[in-house]
């Protein structure tokens, strides 16, 4: 019996490969889903809370410059909390201000938010109203040489209900992820399929048109007699 040609081999095994290949995508949906799911419940909520301040002109001051400070304190909010008194109204250490504070300005209007987040709601506003007040005091003290001054707006309220994405959520985002990455690695796969195939092909066509012995020189020589 002939062995299988290499065309044939092959064949054979991209066949026994396929229903490996089929199960790769429904596979990475549901483990990116279990880990999404894991993570969710895993991880704490987050709930945030946000306060309002807004920079106005002193009596002499120009009052297009209340935007244009307003702009540099979101800059440097929780620079000022952290060297004011924010750590101590709000209960954190400094490290804790700067990764969990946030500060957005408008360009329409000299108003800036503060947003702190905390796995507790209580922890969020303190955090939240503490930043405020630390820009409202540090104002006040540099008021003569800037012109202008940080009033409180609003205060943070209460958040009833967490920020961070839920566990249903998560899974769904880590199903989307894994059957994304499981989509790229079939993309990937027959192109590196494609070059080994090409490859073998051509050291089989190499092998072929290298010439065997003739039947001349398989034929043994007669020994010469000794004179």
């Amino acid at each position: 019996m002939s062995p299988p040609s290499p065309r044939r081999a092959r064949f054979t095994a991209a066949a026994l490969r396929t229903p490996r290949r089929l199960l790769v995508l429904p596979a990475s949906v549901l483990l990116g889903a279990a880990l999404g799911a894991g993570y969710g419940v895993v991880k704490a909520p987050q709930y945030a809370a946000t306060s309002y301040v807004i920079v106005v002109p002193g009596e002499k001051s120009d009052p297009a410059a209340a935007l244009g400070f307003a702009q540099a304190y979101g800059r440097v909010a929780t620079d000022i909390a952290v060297t004011g008194d924010a750590q101590v109204w709000a209960g954190v250490s400094a490290a804790t201000l700067r990764a969990s504070v946030q500060a957005a300005t408008s360009p329409d209007a000299p108003m800036i938010s503060i947003t702190a987040r905390s796995a507790t709601p209580a922890k969020a506003v303190s955090m939240a109203d503490g930043v405020a007040r630390a820009l409202v005091t540090n104002s006040t003290h540099v008021s003569g040489s800037t012109g202008v001054k940080v009033v409180q707006f609003s205060r943070a309220t209460k958040p009833v209900a967490p920020v961070s994405p839920s566990a249903p959520l998560s899974a769904l985002v880590g199903g989307c992820a894994g059957g994304l990455l499981g989509g790229l690695a079939l993309l990937v796969r027959p192109q590196r399929a494609a070059r080994t195939d090409a490859r073998h092909s051509r050291q089989a066509t190499a092998t072929a048109a290298v010439p065997g012995p003739t039947a001349a020189q398989q034929q043994p020589q007669p020994e010469r007699e000794a004179v």
